[in-house]
């Protein structure tokens, strides 16, 4: 079940508000519990049965470690036993067909249906067992919590990665009130119109770009760049949708997306984009293998193992090993070139953007052999025209939507938004404009779905 969708929006989630609502608090996380299993349910019936597997497993591992004095086993033991199941899940097809590959062999396929948010939910759960261990919360006992933490339906499918730390007090006790309807629905909205209304029509310019039978040097650079786009609006729109929903049932998530397109350096985007992801590997990975505490042959290594596994995390796939593996090159660049830092701003950002823009045509790019053909066709080495008629149709077509793009990949209506509102005059007039803007979106985001528009997930792969 998608967030952007009909079902979703007029018949899930306000059957789940009203309900919500109505019952007492103590069976609250109850009913949250019940409806995520639905939600999960609707998208993924035969692998629900995992999902309340692992939620029994690591609570049970958690008490384990908290109550033992085989403490340091059960860590071991739910680290394995997350690790096994992206292996088996996500992985294991992608290691076997390398291994045929590379040794001529033929060893069957598993050809399992990968679990949808598998990544994130095994990544919360391992988190949990790993902050009882290191004493930062204590064993959760109570199993009905446990489970709405883990099956939570509005972060469940792509984030952002909420840790158990993160919301262990609101689990056992939040305000439910009207203010966080009144907080939590205008950022699900504003995430609503950034996925149907920008990066849906982004995502739709690529496969145009991929169906055409005159490509163009220009029209690969518009692909590029509408991908750029398409995968940060798609993947922060969701995560505003995520943490409005989370608001609206008394949660603070944490936030995943800073503008990263403002960044002037690699480390910066890092801090900027996917920032739960970023900030799980650097606590769970990174710190534990020594950081930056180390000899720099071993530091080296570090950022090289951390970064790979980045990649591995977003697709079981060598173009996105050697897409983590970019960012790990270009960081060591970084911190081994100060003078990068000195530059005038407008090449730090320049050189950010390229490399982000080029890192994308890799990470999306169904082989390594799509990608050097895209890589070709940037760089004008596939005998191919620098522009066609059909390039100049899509490019006036689309310019509209590439500068409302842009505009909405900064914080200048954010910025607007806060000058206005520091006078009274301005207080009133957004008290009446944006609860009619909110409405007016949501009208033209139901009209483009119920139109039947283009409306994928790109993250639901991962």
């Amino acid at each position: 079940m998608l967030f952007s969708g009909i079902p979703f929006l007029f018949y899930f989630l306000p059957a789940v508000l009203i309900l919500y609502f109505l019952v007492p608090s103590k069976l609250k996380n109850s009913v949250l519990l019940l409806c995520s299993l639905v939600f999960y349910a609707w998208g993924e019936p035969n692998y629900v049965l995992l999902m309340l597997v692992s939620i029994l497993l690591y609570y049970s591992l958690g008490l384990g470690i908290g109550r033992t004095r085989f403490r340091c086993t059960f860590l071991t033991l739910s680290v394995i036993v997350g690790i096994g199941m992206l292996a088996i899940f996500k992985y294991a097809d992608f290691f076997i067909s390398s291994v045929n590959e590379l040794t001529g062999t033929a060893l069957p396929l598993l050809k399992l249906a990968l679990p949808i948010g598998i990544s994130f939910y095994t990544f919360q759960c391992m988190s949990y067992t790993i902050d009882v261990y290191r004493g930062h919360t204590a064993p959760q006992k109570n199993l009905i919590d446990f489970g709405t933490y883990v099956a939570l339906f509005p972060q469940l499918i792509a984030g952002p990665i909420v840790r158990y730390v993160d919301v262990a007090q609101e689990l056992r006790q939040r305000e439910n009130r009207w203010s966080n309807i009144v907080e939590g629905l205008p950022r699900f909205l504003v995430g609503l119109g950034k996925k149907v209304l920008l990066a849906n029509q982004f995502g739709l310019l690529t496969e145009l770009f991929r169906s055409t039978s005159q490509p163009s040097v220009l029209f690969y650079w518009m692909y590029a760049i509408a991908f750029t786009l398409h995968i940060y609006f798609d993947f922060s729109g969701y995560s505003d949708m995520a943490i409005g929903l989370g608001r609206i049932f008394g949660f603070h998530f944490p936030e995943n997306f800073d503008y990263p397109y403002l960044s002037g350096s690699i480390t910066e985007f890092w801090r900027r984009w996917h920032m739960t992801l970023g900030g799980w590997f650097r606590d769970y990975v990174y710190i534990p293998l020594g950081g930056s505490r180390v000899s720099r042959g071993r530091w080296v290594i570090n950022i090289l193992i951390v970064w790979m596994l980045t990649g591995l995390w977003h697709g079981a796939a060598w173009n996105f090993v050697l897409w983590g593996l970019l960012y790990a090159a270009m960081l060591l660049l970084e911190k081994s070139i100060p003078g990068l830092k000195k530059l005038p701003g407008i090449l730090r950002h320049g050189y950010v953007l390229l490399v982000t823009v080029l890192g994308f045509v890799l990470f999306n790019a169904t082989d390594l052999t799509q990608a050097a053909d895209d890589f070709a066709g940037l760089f004008g080495l596939s005998s191919l025209p620098a522009v066609t008629a059909e390039t100049w149709y899509y490019l006036r077509s689309y310019a509209p939507l590439f500068v409302m793009g842009i505009i909405g990949a900064t914080p200048v209506l954010k910025l607007l938004r806060q000058k206005l509102y520091a006078y009274p005059l301005g207080q009133k007039c957004l008290a009446v404009a944006e609860p009619a803007a909110m409405a007016v979106l949501l009208l033209i985001c139901t009209a483009y779905l119920v139109d039947g528009s283009f409306n994928p997930f790109l993250y639901f792969r991962f």
